[in-house]
């Protein structure tokens, strides 16, 4: 049967049904399939001067992808989307499009805006089903480029460099490639073998090379590189790895854990495979989550699937929360508890060391920051307690300092993030350029694609010299 449409309304897609979805860790989102993706197409007003390629951080050519869908030609849609990025599929699922290039759309001025990233993920998905794959140079250029890090940004720059016909090396500190997409994102948002596996594969048919277990700055440095091994230049995504807490009394107790472990003991070890898991993890009975942004809605989901009942404690109201608006609705629809406007003061522990309950204050809103939030102020007396036996931080992260630490030259400001020279991404050390979170502290996937995107542009100048 044709689908009807309503230009004035998205197409729906499909989901798994919250209840089911709660209990398991299949992907949430179904997406698109071929009518549902070419009648969303149908929406497109194919402008002239189309505001959405300047709302995305890797200027795919949003109008042209498509078109070709709504013609059903998944091939040179792919291709398309190939020319500017590397992980399509990643994107489609995990960028905050409503924020970038769904917020430009036309159509959302009178209605809804295009679904772009979910007709991006379908042209992704179909272009693998199909057996579609970018394709390497046919001649290298004879240079040498590290890249420091596997993660989105590493994995952009080295796949740019690569179509340049740069011999590209990848130099990644966990046994797998991906970055934040394998240890920090959870399987029901983002299939690690389905989805980043192939795009990772997709990388190296472009010519990359992947080295993993390698730690630069102790297993070699970025002067070995340069000076021993034999590259060119060097770019430097290692991303922002190391947790950030509270300081408050309790927090070293037993059952608190850094969103960043309890993720990565679910994504990367697997952990939440109880038979097959290369690793344990708590099981909670009750959790409290601290913290309103995406990497706290992920921890939540992934304590509600464990088996506990899961509150998310956040300071400021749900306006202000930074979560993505899907990720937000689907924790609640999945039965996650909101305490907003709520702040942690301490965390009790039984005779053993271990977490038996958190105490919190109320909190109202004030007169907006620097940055035009409104400050969070506690409210006299009104602190309250609630009973809970694991508590996550999910308070952001910052660049581990051993790069800077290791390399002369290279600086980094005081809160261990790469100094880049404004406006490049080209760091204080002749031939290293940075980007991503190694520069800006933690962020989005896709701001961290934009950065190694334009490094790759700035290396090849560079180079080229």
């Amino acid at each position: 049967m044709a689908i009807t449409v309503d230009m004035m309304k998205k197409v729906p897609v499909r989901e798994q049904d919250p209840k089911v979805r709660a209990t398991n860790f299949d992907e949430v989102c179904l997406g698109y399939n071929d009518e549902e993706a070419q009648a969303e197409a149908t929406r497109c007003l194919n402008c002239k001067n189309p505001l959405c390629v300047q709302g995305c951080p890797v200027s795919i050519h949003i109008p042209a992808f498509i078109q070709e869908v709504k013609s059903g030609d998944v091939k040179k849609a792919f291709e398309v989307i190939s020319a500017s990025s590397s992980l399509p599929a990643v994107c489609g699922r995990v960028c905050p499009q409503e924020k970038q290039c769904e917020a430009k759309c036309i159509r959302g001025i009178k209605g809804e805006a295009v679904s772009i990233g979910k007709l991006e993920r379908y042209v992704a998905d179909k272009a693998k089903e199909l057996g579609i794959h970018q394709s390497a140079p046919a001649k290298k250029n004879g240079k040498k480029v590290a890249v420091i890090g596997a993660g989105p940004a590493g994995l952009t720059c080295a796949g740019d460099l690569a179509k340049l016909g740069y011999d590209v090396t990848i130099f990644e500190a966990l046994h797998k490639a991906g970055g934040v997409l394998v240890y920090g994102i959870p399987e029901f948002r983002l299939p690690k073998e389905k989805v980043v596996a192939k795009e990772i594969e997709n990388v190296e048919a472009l010519g990359v090379k992947i080295q993993t277990d390698v730690v630069v700055g102790r297993s070699v440095t970025i002067d070995d590189l340069l000076e021993k091994e034999g590259y060119d230049a060097i770019f430097v995504g290692s991303g922002a790895g190391l947790p950030r807490f509270m300081g408050i009394e309790g927090e070293q107790a037993l059952g608190v854990f850094s969103a960043n472990e309890f993720l990565t003991r679910s994504n990367l070890m697997g952990a939440w495979d109880e038979e097959n898991a290369r690793t344990p993890i708590m099981r909670p009975k009750k959790c409290v989550v601290v913290g309103g942004g995406n990497v706290a809605m992920d921890a939540a989901r992934t304590a509600l699937r464990l088996g506990a009942e899961t509150h998310i404690v956040y300071r400021r109201s749900e306006e202000e929360l930074p979560a993505r608006k899907e990720e937000v609705g689907h924790a609640k629809q999945e039965g996650i508890i909101f305490n907003l406007l709520t702040n942690p003061v301490r965390i009790t522990t039984d005779e053993n060391g271990w977490v038996n309950g958190i105490d919190c204050i109320r909190m109202e809103l004030g007169e907006p920051d620097a940055s035009g939030r409104r400050s969070p102020i506690p409210i006299e007396g009104s602190e309250f307690h609630t009973d809970c036996d694991a508590v996550i931080m999910a308070l952001g992260t910052s660049p581990n300092p051993l790069l800077h630490r290791t390399t002369k030259g290279l600086d980094a400001d005081k809160r261990g993030r790469l100094v880049v020279r404004e406006g490049t991404e080209e760091t204080t050390r002749d031939g290293v350029f940075a980007g991503g979170d190694a520069v800006t502290g933690a962020a989005t996937v896709i701001l961290a694609m934009g950065a190694g995107k334009e490094a790759a542009k700035e290396i090849d100048a560079y180079l080229s010299r």
